[in-house]
């Protein structure tokens, strides 16, 4: 069966009586909807639930599509000449895009059809099976650029819902025509972008319901990956989650610690049991089907063992991990595990319950960051440690280059966090000019000490004109002003900070909205100008970031995977400035590469044994 052609979801369907009251109330915890066609080639849909009888089919003609919230895995679908509407709930966000993107591909360019003079409407309502019917066929690359066309011409008033006031004003409405989902938002969102070849693999094993690791350097699309893989999984048993505040955030998910309700895991054992015992934290703990952890790296082994230990307890099953699917994804070469001077760093993969948790493992290797084969290689030999005279004198010629432009100064990334904090208040309070404050709008004001822990953009932005800024979200792509671009404040024009980047665009900086999720499944928002001042940076936080300008002095650095995540933050050599470069501010732990020796040893040993041969019996 096509992927695109059915949908596997919760179901509500409502009825309603000529006067507009309730008539009847279906639900189904979980049902496969289908796109198919009768002998007279209608198009329908088919709503079949997976424990009982019940099904029901509509003919997709005279309806209306409400998709506020698709990317949450919810969307509703009108039948008007029926009045009923179906609420479809905990669909793989993905599949909800695409099931939706095939109908509004098949029904582009097909006449509306008026529902009453359909010879087969009695059938169709009716439960009895129907005739003839059978799946429609995959999009063909001519229907599918023929409804990209029309997507990209047509207004919002045609695909969607009309506002209130807009339906107060039409004395006459069409119901025979469908109203299909806003196309453009099924075409651009990035659950539909294409997937290498490896980035497949992984994703079809998660789908699969294989617990999974899966690594690769910095640049090959991990984080890219991971949000696919959340995004075809269900939502309402899945929780996104990250060893930092900010790489939950890029996921949007919560952090690691937040899920667990152990605290830091300092506690015994015991302790940990009752503090996850908790009402609320228990029910989430047997509720999830799926839990997703991004930078892994950065899990303490001791914390895993925790938490897996935990999640046996509270849902009384002995499986590993309680019977929860593991997505986890990370690159041990860079920044490992935060402990105290006096512990001895103890990763993941030497817990206690990896062996048993982790059944899969894949590695990326095409680097999507960088194009430049040169610096590519200098990158993944820095990764490991290894730093040849050739590679020295490459990075130690880069300290002369001028990467500045336009008065767009390198972003400093710095080894501590307050050294970086230091330089951009020193070089604001330099800058001569009015400063303007811009001050967050949160959703509620008693989270705004978790939102400025797991979010880019801080609650207070002071900005002059001249100050060094970068831009925290995803503007327009294609005229590269990206999540990353350096750029400089030249004016304020309504009360709005314009900018001028590095790419040679200006663009006047306007409220832009993040969000994060709490354990408990809560929303909070925060509204803020989408900037940061970048004059200086951290190396922790620039994690995930690719950046367009940027220098470093590594003389400071303290861990191991240090000088390879700010080298690799760099897009290409002639945006990287390295002062004062050493060969001796590399390396890379040793346990973590005798870790990745065995690791690709295991990956080559997968790939050896033949497909399809049976194994022997002992």
């Amino acid at each position: 069966m096509d992927s695109t052609n059915f949908l596997k979801c919760a179901v509500v369907l409502q009825y309603l009586n000529n006067q507009g009251s309730l008539s009847n109330k279906v639900s189904h915890s979980s049902a496969t909807l289908r796109i198919i066609r009768n002998g007279t080639r209608q198009m329908l849909m088919e709503i079949q639930p997976d424990k009982r009888n019940g099904r029901v089919v509509f003919p997709l003609t005279g309806f209306t599509v409400f998709k506020k919230f698709i990317t949450e895995g919810k969307a509703s679908i009108k039948f008007l000449e029926q009045n009923c509407t179906l609420f479809m709930s905990n669909a793989p966000p993905a599949q909800l895009i695409s099931f939706l993107k095939m109908i509004f591909v098949k029904m582009t360019g097909q006449p509306g059809k008026n529902p009453s003079q359909n010879p087969l409407r009695d059938q169709l309502l009716s439960n009895k099976p129907l005739q003839a019917v059978q799946e429609i066929s995959p999009a063909t690359s001519a229907e599918v650029n023929k409804a990209k066309e029309k997507a990209i011409g047509v207004s919002r008033a045609t695909f969607t819902t009309p506002s209130p006031s807009n339906v107060r004003k039409r004395k006459i409405i069409d119901h025979s025509k469908p109203k299909i989902p806003l196309a453009k938002k099924l075409y651009n969102n990035p659950t539909v972008s294409n997937l290498t070849e490896e980035q497949t693999a992984v994703l079809n094993a998660a789908i699969a319901g294989q617990s999974l690791f899966f690594t690769g350097s910095a640049g090959t699309g991990k984080s890219f990956l991971l949000k696919r893989i959340i995004a075809a999984l269900p939502p309402d048993v899945t929780v996104a989650t990250a060893s930092t505040g900010v790489a939950a955030c890029h996921i949007g998910g919560i952090t690691l610690h937040q899920f667990a309700s152990i605290g830091i895991g300092s506690a015994s054992l015991e302790k940990c049991y009752e503090l996850a015992s908790r009402p609320t934290a228990a029910q989430i703990w047997r509720k999830t089907k799926h839990l997703v952890i991004d930078e892994i790296s950065m899990v303490d082994g001791d914390y895993f063992d925790k938490i897996e230990a935990v999640a046996r307890r509270i849902r009384k099953n002995d499986k590993p991990f309680g019977g929860i699917q593991l997505v986890l994804c990370g690159d041990f070469l860079q920044l490992p595990p935060v402990a105290k001077l006096t512990d001895k760093v103890k990763f993941c993969f030497q817990s206690k319950s990896w062996r048993e948790c982790v059944k899969h493992t894949f590695e990326l290797q095409k680097v999507h960051r960088q194009t430049d084969p040169t610096f590519i290689n200098i990158l993944n030999n820095v990764r490991i440690g290894r730093v040849t005279d050739e590679i020295a004198k490459i990075l130690v010629a880069t300290s002369s280059q001028q990467i500045e432009k336009d008065g767009i100064l390198a972003t400093r990334l710095c080894t501590h966090i307050n050294d970086a904090n230091l330089i951009n208040e020193s070089k604001l309070e330099q800058l001569h000019g009015e400063c303007r404050t811009f001050l967050a709008e949160d959703s509620d004001t008693y989270m705004t000490k978790t939102l400025d822990q797991q979010l880019p953009v801080a609650s207070k932005l002071d900005l002059k004109v001249g100050a060094q800024v970068m831009l925290l979200k995803n503007i327009n792509i294609a005229d590269g002003l990206v999540n990353g671009a350096r750029g400089v404040v030249i004016k304020f024009a309504e009360d709005a900070p314009v900018v001028r980047f590095r790419c040679g665009k200006e663009y006047r900086a306007k409220l832009d909205k993040w969000t994060i999720k709490t354990a408990a499944g809560l929303v909070i928002t925060r509204k803020q100008i989408p900037l940061k001042l970048a004059w200086a940076f951290s190396i922790h936080k620039s994690q995930g970031l690719t950046l367009d300008c940027v220098e470093m002095s590594l003389g400071r650095v303290f861990d191991a995977g240090q000088a390879y995540v700010a080298l690799s933050r760099a897009q290409n050599l002639q945006a990287l400035r390295v002062l004062d470069f050493s060969a001796k501010q590399v390396w890379a732990n040793p346990v973590v590469l005798e870790f990745y020796k065995k690791f690709r040893r295991h990956l080559r040993d997968m790939e050896m044994i033949p497909l399809g041969k049976k194994p022997r019996k002992v």
